[in-house]
């Protein structure tokens, strides 16, 4: 079976998020059963030297609405993923895969349509079966591959569900899209466009990242305007939890940190610990660590922790957060550092910094609002530190806590019934009282190490959806 896999960003050549993370372990998990195929965008900032990119013979147009876009197609070897690139100078034009120098990109609405119908192309140049799309970026590839591959196998996923690409109905002229889509069984969503719509509406089959969320987006709170459209299309959605590459989240030969350690020598972690708070300037690193590491946005529940902050930073405990987002956040927590030794804030993203703060850590916060699945979790109990969760989402299919007398997951941590502030500081004073009672803290930092986080079950459930007709 010959199946192509679309996402606008990929590990390690593009990465705002999780979903780069994904594209590139789920396709290495496929590849031993499954001829799989990458493709992405070419984007500017994409080193090709260093990825060793090199330009194919293939090169096509791309038509939309009454303009003509050429397209030329680059590939590289990631470990074991052959993967493709679209070069077209409107895709290339960013600085990162959603945004130029003035922000959003103004024609993210014209670049990831050119991308999808490119998308689609590709899929007929290399006859594939199954054609495996990701997120509204990749969601109209759907439409374009019911029009001009009927006999294609499309499977879509839904990472976030947040994010759906909503755009101005004129829109459908300057991408040539046949009016006769603009209804509320198609692509219309209150007098606009929505991409995710097209995914949703014409693929065969639909993923979402956890099972858990697969249930929660077809009830209001959760379905972000889409959860009776969801309802209808419920037929043809499942929910297959993320794993992560655990060749690469690896703390027994991971070049990021300060010590490697294992399941069986677990002393270079509190080294990586006393390290961490020194570089960082952090109080008494014998204090138990707690880390965030994530978007700066009241979707991972960055206000609860802003709102707690105060009362949980006179607790004995240091603090770590690393993130970006939303401006205002970002200033409080600054302020905040400033007057508290026990608080550590950086801004942006830093991959290898994020290595050392799940080395260096006793706990992970991660208190999301939802969730659709999180890696992080996943990462942390690989890196043997206990996870503090709310219960939604992919948190709930994966983590449970410590003190439940149920035995039915493999990740445990503190588990928040509720997101509040005060239900946040509680979740912190059980975090502490584990720390002290070593016995105990020694025991659930080994099972977590324990548990498998790989892809491999979920790459097993993708394939049989590879070959789902429904």
């Amino acid at each position: 079976m010959k199946v192509l896999f679309a996402s606008a960003e990929i590990f390690p050549y593009a990465k705002t998020g999780g979903l780069a993370d994904v594209a590139q372990a789920l396709p290495d998990a496929l590849h031993k059963d499954v001829d799989i195929v990458s493709v992405m965008p070419l984007y500017s900032f994409i080193d090709t030297k260093h990825f060793n990119i090199k330009k194919t013979m293939h090169s096509f147009t791309v038509i939309l609405g009454k303009k003509s876009y050429e397209v030329s197609l680059f590939e590289s070897l990631n470990k074991n993923v052959h993967t493709l690139f679209v070069d077209e100078k409107n895709l290339a034009d960013c600085i990162t895969p959603y945004a130029d120098k003035r922000g959003e990109h103004p024609l993210n609405r014209l670049r990831f349509a050119l991308f999808s119908k490119a998308v689609v192309k590709i899929a007929e140049l290399l006859k594939v079966d199954a054609l495996h799309l990701n997120d509204w970026h990749t969601a109209l590839g759907a439409l374009w591959a019911k029009e001009l591959l009927p006999d294609l196998h499309t499977i879509f996923t839904i990472h976030n569900l947040a994010f759906q690409g909503i755009f101005k109905k004129e829109t459908l002229q300057e991408l040539g899209v046949d009016n006769s889509y603009f209804t509320p069984e198609g692509i219309e969503f209150w007098g606009d466009i929505n991409y995710m719509k097209a995914g949703i509406a014409y693929s065969d089959v639909i993923t979402t990242v956890s099972p858990t969320y697969k249930r929660e987006i077809i009830l209001s709170r959760f379905g972000c305007g889409l959860e009776g459209f969801l309802h209808v299309h419920e037929h043809k959605l499942y929910g297959i939890v993320n794993g992560i590459d655990t060749a690469f989240f690896n703390p027994t030969n991971d070049t990021s940190l300060h010590k490697t350690y294992s399941l069986k020598n677990l002393a270079p972690k509190k080294s990586n610990k006393l390290h961490f708070c020194k570089e960082h300037n952090l109080s008494d690193p014998h204090k138990p660590l707690t880390v965030f590491i994530g978007r700066f946005s009241e979707q991972k529940g960055l206000d609860v922790i802003i709102n707690a902050l105060e009362k949980v930073l006179a607790l004995e405990c240091n603090i770590a957060i690393l993130g970006d987002g939303d401006a205002l956040m970002s200033q409080k927590l600054k302020i905040l550092a400033e007057t508290h030794l026990n608080l550590s804030v950086k801004s942006g993203y830093d991959e290898g910094l994020s290595h050392q703060m799940y080395s260096a850590a006793d706990f992970l916060l991660m208190p999301s609002r939802f969730e659709p699945c999180g890696l992080n979790q996943l990462i942390a109990l690989r890196y043997g530190t206990i996870p503090i969760v709310n219960d939604t989402g992919g948190l709930h299919d994966t983590i449970q806590d410590f003190e439940s007398v149920e035995r039915s997951l493999c990740g445990h941590g503190i588990v928040m019934r509720k997101l509040s502030s005060s239900e946040l500081y509680i979740a912190l004073e059980r975090a502490l009282q584990l720390f002290e009672n070593r016995k105990k803290f020694l025991e659930v930092q080994k099972a977590d190490m324990r548990c498998d986080v790989s892809f491999t079950k979920s790459a097993q459930a993708y394939q049989k959806l590879y070959r789902k007709k429904q």
